[in-house]
């Protein structure tokens, strides 16, 4: 079955400026130029294409464009803005799902404004934060609930996209005319960024605002960028530490005979193993490229193929936003009141190596309102999973829990204490922490842990 579209049957009545998937199955996305936000619960069948919308405690302050990451503890910060009521904000703050409340935090020491920054969180479940003005980043711990600064970039961080690595580095190509191709990579355990060569082809649209599009990384460890130029590259981490980049296919030519391109576009890494992704007509747009088509990256092949638009498009590919869900399905939302879902084609096996969540260790009796330890593999994913740019950091690489009943009634658990947020963890065992709904139902069920919406095989449980 090819990729297909529909539209969401209770949408969410505003057009949104971020979607982020909580630990506990739902989405909330933030209602564009306001500070209020709305969660979007899957139905009694897991179903998101038909499920409720209600709304959550909205921020103290509203933004737009900014850093924006879930914690390995469940919860989610929110840093800067680069529209916001005083314009380029350092206004942060965490949201706790649980307590449907959201606390104001101070910004890094020093820094006037945080604006559209990009973030990655690290493996350690810290938070590593660009300067768009200087070459500073800083790091969140959630734990102590404070900045530190950290190393200095070759260059300020503005309008970069982030990638987190499988060795927990943060690969960046820099978007500064004065470097050309240049690329770095944050390494943690050095607290430095280093070289990480040239990018071949120019993926910076230097003449229009050093925009840049996303960049992915893919199941066998690679990473394939996408430009504002219309063209892509693809970097591999060698076993040494350093790395090499290499071309990319280009997008098409587009009707006004120039290469389509993808200005702050979404991606996508889909459970089939390819990457959704979207670029517009060049001249389209005011130079962001418009319409938005849609194609699918299939690094095996290292083609773009051409996919099906969603029903309900943005007017240019920067205001789109996408996200993996629990499902497999991908939601994109456009600057309208309404949100489609995807379906990706199944996936191909291939002799590869295993990357769906594996439980090694739950108890079996599980009592509603109870907290219970689960053990296993890759509990993480493979990748972060979904991309944007600078402005729209909303990574999926955490386990998320749920429960099938007989006749078809799933419940979400929400988990927490991640014990790492790195991917492609491989052989090692990880854990996380569930907390079963006290509505859940009593009975026999099956337990899966989800990873960038691939399931584990099922454990049978019994809820009393």
């Amino acid at each position: 079955m090819p990729f297909s579209w529909d539209v969401l049957t209770d949408p969410p009545g505003f057009g949104t400026s971020t979607m982020l998937l909580l630990t506990d199955g739902r989405v909330i996305c933030q209602e564009d130029g306001t500070a209020n936000w709305s969660a979007l619960t899957p139905d009694a069948h897991g179903s998101y294409k038909n499920g409720t919308w209600a709304p959550i405690a909205p921020m103290a302050s509203w933004r737009r464009y900014y850093a924006s990451a879930v914690l390995a503890n469940g919860n989610v910060l929110v840093a800067g803005g680069e529209d916001a009521p005083t314009g380029d904000t350092n206004d942060c703050e965490i949201y706790d799902p649980a307590a449907d409340s959201w606390t104001v935090i101070a910004p890094p020491a020093g820094w006037p404004n945080i604006g559209d920054a990009p973030c990655a969180v690290l493996d350690d479940g810290q938070v590593l934060l660009g300067n768009i003005n200087t070459t500073q980043t800083a790091i969140y711990d959630p734990v102590a609930n404070a900045w530190t600064g950290t190393g200095t970039k070759g260059d300020i961080s503005s309008e970069e996209t982030w990638t987190l690595l499988r060795d927990g580095s943060v690969l960046t190509v820099e978007c500064n005319p004065t470097y050309p191709k240049a690329s770095q990579r944050y390494v943690p355990s050095l607290g430095a960024w280093v070289d990480a060569g040239s990018t071949q082809v120019d993926l910076v649209a230097h003449a229009f605002s050093t925009e840049i599009g996303p960049a992915i990384l893919l199941e066998d460890g690679r990473v394939i960028a996408f430009g504002g130029t219309g063209h892509s590259a693809v970097y591999a981490l060698g076993h040494t530490g350093a790395g090499v980049w290499s071309a990319g296919p280009d997008f098409p030519i587009g009707t006004d005979g120039q290469l389509m391109i993808a200005r702050d576009a979404p991606a996508c890494l889909l459970p089939n193993g390819r990457v959704l992704c979207c670029a517009g007509t060049a001249s389209g747009g005011g130079g962001w490229g418009a319409p938005p088509e849609f194609f699918e990256y299939d690094p095996y092949t290292d083609v773009l193929h051409s996919v099906a638009t969603p029903p309900l498009n943005a007017s240019v590919p920067f205001v789109g936003r996408m996200l993996l869900l629990p499902t497999g399905q991908v939601l994109y939302a456009s600057d309208n009141s309404n949100i489609n879902i995807g379906t990706p084609s199944r996936r191909q096996r291939r002799n590869e190596e295993r990357i769906e969540p594996e439980i090694s260790e739950v108890s079996h009796e599980l009592i509603p309102g109870s907290q219970h330890k689960v053990h296993g593999r890759r509990f993480n994913g493979v990748s972060q999973a979904c991309s944007y740019g600078d402005d729209c950091s909303c990574a999926t690489n955490y386990p998320i829990a749920r429960l099938r009943y007989n006749g078809g009634r799933v419940v979400y658990c929400r988990t927490y204490g991640h014990s790492t947020m790195a991917v492609a963890t491989g052989h090692r065992i990880v854990h996380t922490t569930m907390e079963v709904p006290a509505s859940a139902p009593s009975g026999r069920a099956q337990l899966e842990i989800v990873a960038n919406g691939i399931a584990s095989d099922p454990v049978e449980v019994h809820v009393k």
